[in-house]
């Protein structure tokens, strides 16, 4: 065929406009510590947004709350200006207020609405709206009436067509409900309503930002919308529009001075605009910063963020449809940026927590505030994420992993932590029913079971609250003679540390008789669980660590919910070391961060050119202090039968149990659980040459900045100093300075007290902080001393001693075994009742080297 007569090639389309997510996300501070999926709750708002706050309150420092605002008139008229253009609106039709639910009273309160008239809401309504609405059937005698939903949920417009053929006063809709990611066909609804000249009342407060609004296309009479949510604006703001023709007809139920004017004695008049519904105190600052939201939205186009959030909602409700176990529960005319679902047989208050932990930010909308709709579909409660421009496919992508992971987690470590959702403050881990009695402990080969254990010491109604302190070891006087009742238990566990204290807990509440024994008096400062804080983190060097790492996590929400007090805090954290430098940390939501990016993360660390990092969302603070408090005190409601100051000479076989010679008496058990940190080679000699004590300081430091050494501008971090080691911290936390300290020391005899932190120790610390933290400028607020039990390869000892298979232990955890305490006591009580936990094979004395041989301190 000639040239000629060739058909020629269409000209290419072009590209079609999307959003710079990634100069979005950098403008967005809040996206550097974590996946932040809860716009619907309250976005995050930009750089810009932030700074236009905090501008004018620093202005109205300088010059007044007036002055200020009157100096910046222009700019403030411009967020009406902003807001109309919007929803198609002029600025006389708009009012600014505090919320959503301030705009929806005083719009309600202009219609002066009386008995008989008829109100007619979607099941989509908001909470807040449905309470305004029943309180006005109950005291002013309207009539109220929910409209039903069709098979897609979405409002049943013939059975409003229906309705509307009688006299009504009111049509509202929430155009996006909290409760899942339906739209409503608000110009559909609006169409009906103005044919039958009835105003129509939107809330648009989870689609302003996200989704169009045409009040005019819509055929609104009044919208309401609140700042924080899709806008990306302030809390503490929002919008009212009212239609002209509609505010011709409606006066303000309460006038203020900003709406009207005192024109003689018994005569008001208020002003023309919309503005008659504001008041006339307001925060300027923070209506400017909505100004700055509302022109970024405009800015960037609507259409354009509804592109984007709902590719992304789809793409999540796609993803969840494949992992096990989860249940989307939005409705198909689903199509907006809110995702809602469930996990099967989990509270979705869990599932959120277990997301949280791992650097996700969910949260779950109960029935009570959507029970036309939730309440209808007999929904208690769904979980909820919602996405915005500062999300990414990256984002979706990591939390459909996050979920499938959990499902896919070795089913023998997850059981132990799983159950949480039963549970209530009484104390009771896994697998233990709220309100039923405790369960006899089976002890594995005997057939038996035994008793529950002895009684509770305190007193009822008082056994939840901590003892005090015991002021010295057990006098000989105190100790029980041998033979006696009380010398035998199903189990002895030996240390009160972090496992110990965990292990007696879970066995107790799980029926089981327990002695629980430590060397020391309560509250000492030899071993290894002392001090105020502890670190928890996901970053770990290798993948084998992923699935204890959380169960740790997990365990660590149990015990709150147990305890009944907040234990885990998450910072963020950070773990640096020069580049190039072999051994990097990885984990499960982190990423690596150069040092400008690690200056941006948290700019109390000051790390060089030079240096590379681990970024770890997930990373916290364990309240240390606070947990072995709880753990006491959980035992002991559990029957817990706690000796300190008895310190445990030798241990030998005693026919089908063990016994336990201390320095106050003989005791007998079926099961030894050893968790004595620096002192386990003296009890379990074949230890011995595996293990090495190592002396460890810690400094608190104080700053005149205080500010940058606290969350979120520092979080948890660690620093490999070339040729020095390895520096870590913890932010300032709870009253106490930043804590730091070198993660190695010199050997330690733990016979002999340690020692006060000596001048030299201190200095090399100070140095090291000048150095990394520029902003501890402070004095030392406090040192403290403790050990750590190091044993090969950084690992643990945890399981059955080889050859003694009622024996088991906890031990060794080489300076980073606190953040597993809960998890490794629940794992200890599990074998103990002869479970098996294949899941912690890798940390089994066998894998360290230990043989079946017997040891001398095993006896005969």
């Amino acid at each position: 065929m000639s040239t000629d007569t060739a058909v020629p090639n269409p000209p290419p389309m072009p590209p079609s406009p999307t959003l710079d997510v990634a100069a979005i996300r950098a403008a967005t501070p809040g996206m550097r510590h974590a996946h932040h999926m809860n716009a619907a709750g309250a976005a995050l708002p930009s750089t810009a947004t932030l700074a236009a706050v905090t501008d004018h309150l620093h202005l109205e420092s300088l010059l007044g709350g007036y002055e200020a605002a009157e100096a910046l008139a222009d700019r403030t008229e411009r967020v009406y200006q902003s807001a109309a253009r919007l929803i198609g609106a002029e600025p006389q039709d708009i009012a600014l207020v505090d919320s959503a639910s301030t705009a929806w009273q005083r719009a309600l309160g202009a219609l002066r609405l009386k008995a008989g008239d008829r109100v007619l809401a979607s099941s989509s309504t908001y909470v807040s709206s449905a309470l305004h609405l029943l309180e006005m059937r109950d005291s002013h005698g309207i009539v109220l009436e929910v409209l039903p939903a069709d098979a897609s949920g979405q409002v049943d417009l013939g059975a409003l067509e229906t309705a509307l053929r009688e006299p009504a006063a009111l049509v509202t809709i929430a155009h996006v409900p909290t409760s899942s990611g339906l739209v409503e066909p608000v110009a559909a609804v609006g169409a009906l309503a103005a044919r039958a000249g009835v105003p129509l009342l939107l809330d648009a407060t989870q689609s302003l930002g996200q989704l169009p609004v045409d009040v005019p296309e819509m055929r609104c009479g009044i919208v309401v919308a609140t700042g924080r949510k899709f806008l990306r604006g302030p809390r503490g703001t929002g919008l009212l529009y009212v239609d002209p023709d509609l505010r011709a007809r409606t006066r303000p139920a309460a006038p203020d001075v900003r709406g009207a004017q005192w024109s003689s004695a018994y005569q008001y008049e208020v002003v023309p605009g919309a503005r008659r519904y504001e008041t006339w105190e307001s925060s300027h600052a923070l209506r400017l910063g909505l100004g700055t939201a509302l022109d970024e939205a405009l800015d960037l186009g609507v259409a354009l963020i509804r592109d984007h959030v709902t590719e992304l909602a789809e793409r999540l409700r796609a993803g969840l449809s494949g992992v096990p176990g989860i249940r989307r529960t939005d409705p198909t005319a689903a199509a907006s940026g809110i995702v809602t679902f469930l996990r099967e047989d989990e509270d979705p208050r869990q599932t959120v927590r277990d997301l949280r932990a791992t650097g996700f930010r969910l949260t779950t909308v109960p029935a009570s505030h959507g029970q036309w709709d939730l309440g209808r579909r007999g929904l208690e409660r769904v979980a909820r994420a919602s996405l915005h421009v500062y999300n990414s496919a990256d984002d979706v992508d990591a939390l459909v992993a996050a979920l499938t992971a959990r499902e896919r987690r070795r089913r023998g470590a997850r059981e132990a932590t799983s159950e949480t959702v039963s549970r209530t403050a009484s104390g009771l881990p896994s697998g233990v029913t709220p309100g039923s009695p405790a369960p006899a402990f089976a002890v594995p080969g005997s057939g038996t079971a035994t008793s529950t254990g002895p009684e509770p010491a305190s007193a009822p109604g008082t056994a939840t609250a901590p003892e005090p302190a015991s002021p010295g070891p057990r006098t000989a006087s105190s100790s029980r003679p041998t033979g006696s009742a009380g010398d035998r238990a199903d189990v002895i566990v030996v240390g009160a540390g972090i496992h110990g204290s965990s292990a007696a807990w879970q066995l107790a509440a799980r029926g089981a008789s327990v002695i629980h024994l430590d060397r020391f008096p309560a509250g000492h400062t030899e071993g290894s669980s002392h001090g105020r804080t502890r670190m928890i983190r996901r970053a770990y060097p290798a993948e084998i660590w992923d699935g204890l790492v959380d169960t740790a996590y997990n365990a660590w929400q149990e015990l709150e919910l147990a305890s009944g007090q907040r234990l885990v805090t998450t910072t963020g954290g950070l773990y640096a070391r020069a580049a190039g430098a072999p051994g990097t940390l990885r984990g499960p939501g982190c990423e690596n961060v150069d040092h400008a990016r690690a200056a941006e993360l948290f700019p109390g660390l000051r790390l060089c050119e030079g240096f590379s990092a681990v970024h770890d969302p997930a990373a916290g603070v364990i309240d240390a202090q606070a947990s072995i408090t709880a753990l006491a005190a959980l035992g002991r409601v559990h029957g817990v039968d706690r000796r300190d100051g008895s310190a445990v000479l030798r241990r030998r076989r005693d026919g089908d149990g063990v016994r336990v010679d201390t320095d106050q008496g003989v005791l007998h058990a079926d099961r030894l659980v050893v968790c004595a940190g620096p002192w386990t080679g003296e009890l379990l000699p074949a230890f011995a040459q595996q293990l090495s004590v190592v002396r460890i300081v810690n400094l608190h430091l104080g700053s005149s900045r205080r500010h940058l050494l606290e969350p979120p501008l520092l979080g948890a971090f660690s620093v490999d100093v070339p040729d020095v080691g390895l520096l870590y911290g913890i932010p300032a936390f709870g009253g106490a300075g930043v804590k730091i300290g070198l993660d190695h020391g010199p050997p330690e005899d733990p016979s002999v007290s340690a020692g006060p932190v000596t001048e030299a120790e201190r200095d090399r610390l100070l140095g090291l902080a000048s150095r990394f933290l520029p902003a501890a400028d402070g004095p030392v607020e406090e040192t403290i001393t403790c050990r750590y039990t190091m044993a090969p390869k950084n690992r643990f000892a945890v399981g059955r001693l080889p050859g003694e298979d009622r024996v088991l232990m906890a031990a060794a955890c080489s300076g980073h075994g606190f953040k597993f305490g809960p998890a490794l006591g629940a794992a200890l009580a599990d074998l103990a009742e002869g479970k098996e936990r294949p899941d912690l094979d890798f940390l089994s004395p066998a894998a360290m080297g230990i043989t079946d041989r017997p040891g001398p301190g095993a006896g005969a």
